[in-house]
């Protein structure tokens, strides 16, 4: 499961990259989008990957976006009820580990936004015009990216 975070802006973003951006429903800087691991998917990371910062998620980093930042339709916030009323899971925590093991998506939720707002990073971005090799935010951060969603919480 990959956690895509879009780090740059609009101004001068080719066409073709901004209708992958779109189709990946990364409309806003700091916007959080969770994508499986399918060759599609793949091919529109590599596409867009001097805007976004990337990499795979573990379940405690999920469980903590879904607490701290997954909504409902209508601007509620979800909950651990809301979760046992209407799916299988009884928490959070449980409904985190089993998209990462990949026997649930984030579909299950009846009326889960599947986009995340973030808030900018503690201590601010390492650099939005480098890729991580050159010490920046862009591209693939790996299990790193964790830190990065930490800090955005």
């Amino acid at each position: 499961m990959y956690a895509l975070v879009r780090v740059r802006g609009n101004v001068n973003v080719r066409g073709s990259i901004e209708d992958t951006l779109k189709m990946l429903r990364l409309h806003r800087v700091n916007h959080c989008v969770l994508l499986s691991d399918s060759p599609q998917n793949v091919g529109m990371i590599q596409k867009v990957k001097d805007y976004v910062a990337y990499g795979v998620i573990d379940a405690d980093t999920l469980a903590e976006i879904l607490n701290n930042r997954g909504m409902l339709q209508g601007g509620e916030r979800l909950t651990n009820e809301y979760l046992a009323a209407n799916t299988k899971f009884a928490s959070i925590e449980a409904f985190a580990q089993a998209v990462c093991e990949g026997s649930a998506t984030l579909k299950d939720v009846p009326n889960l936004k599947p986009v995340f707002r973030l808030h900018p990073p503690r201590k601010g971005h390492a650099g939005i015009k480098r890729t991580v090799q050159q010490g920046g935010v862009l591209g693939n951060h790996g299990e790193d990216i964790n830190q990065l969603l930490k800090k955005m919480r």
